[in-house]
């Protein structure tokens, strides 16, 4: 009875580890995540905001395959805090239990979760804290998990993708551009070329792929160098961040392009067309090229700038 009393209040890793199948089980964590927030059903916590602490445990799948170090292949502790803010925001609840059912609900839409612990607790409400303490699994949510999934993919954000060249990049306009583009609501990837030197030549496609690719990669960090705002990203899960969290970014193309199922046609010489295949991919709102021609016409909205003109008419 002791040891059940213990468990009954012992942090959620430990509730999970000792409720857990005989299924191997990874476990992901977030430990005394302390966020202010107006909740409550008393009219004393109405118009004032109160420390909430959240102890989440998340079962996953165990991985099989090599990690490689990779972090697309596994569950990002972004999308445990990123549900948590986005419930939050969403509208205020009187109720802890209706706020870590929505939480669990959004974090066992990813595909490697399994299991979920969430507990929350008011830290502001009396001498101690008060809390709740739920756990769900898909089986819980049924279908209405394709619902909220639904839900999700129309909420997710459509990027601005820009391509610049590089006699675009050298213009003293580009500070004026970046400042254009960050005003705006879509979140901004810009994307380029290689640099104007003659790259090597390995005699051999999917090396000379691999090449080309690290060309334009290294051209980006020559953009993030000529403006801070600029950060460099290769993953998927790190775009995704930086699109929510108003970071602007320039696309390094190898991880992203070598993990596509289905990838860019032709050579990755032609970084216009390799751009446009990452709008695609995005679903971004538009492709803004400066600098360069066009490339063939697709289903996102291309629209090209001169080097010497703003970035927006209005």
């Amino acid at each position: 009875m002791a040891d059940e009393i213990r468990l009954a209040f012992a942090h959620p890793s430990e509730r999970a580890l000792a409720t857990a199948g005989d299924d191997p089980r990874d476990r992901i964590s977030l430990r005394d995540h302390i966020v202010e927030a107006e909740i409550g059903a008393f009219q004393a916590e109405r118009g004032t905001t109160q420390r909430l602490r959240f102890n989440v445990v998340v079962e996953v799948i165990p991985f099989t395959g090599t990690l490689e170090d990779d972090v697309d292949r596994i569950l990002s502790y972004d999308r445990v805090t990123e549900a948590i803010a986005h419930e939050l925001a969403a509208e205020r609840l009187n109720l802890l239990e209706t706020l870590a059912e929505r939480i669990a609900e959004r974090i066992l839409l990813e595909p490697q979760a399994l299991r979920a612990f969430v507990r929350i607790e008011k830290l502001d409400r009396g001498p101690g804290a008060l809390g709740v303490e739920i756990v769900r699994t898909q089986r819980d949510y049924g279908e209405h998990l394709d619902d909220l999934a639904g839900e999700i993919a129309r909420e997710r954000p459509h990027p601005r993708v820009v391509y610049i060249s590089n006699e675009a990049m050298a213009q003293d306009a580009l500070s004026d551009w970046i400042d254009a583009l960050a005003a705006r609501r879509a979140p901004v990837i810009f994307c380029v070329g290689a640099p104007d030197l003659p790259a090597p030549q390995t005699g051999h496609k999917m090396t000379q792929r691999r090449v080309d690719l690290l060309a334009i990669e290294q051209n980006g960090w020559m953009l993030a160098a000529r403006d801070h705002r600029c950060k460099v990203v290769a993953t998927r899960t790190e775009l995704d961040w930086a699109m929510k969290n108003g970071q602007i970014c320039v696309w390094a193309p190898s991880k992203i392009v070598l993990d596509a199922t289905q990838g860019p046609k032709g050579q990755m010489r032609d970084s216009v067309a390799l751009a446009a295949w990452f709008a695609g991919e995005m679903e971004a709102c538009e492709l803004v090229v400066i600098g360069e021609t066009l490339p063939e016409p697709s289903n996102i909205p291309q629209r090209a700038v001169k080097p010497g003109d703003a970035i927006f008419s209005d």
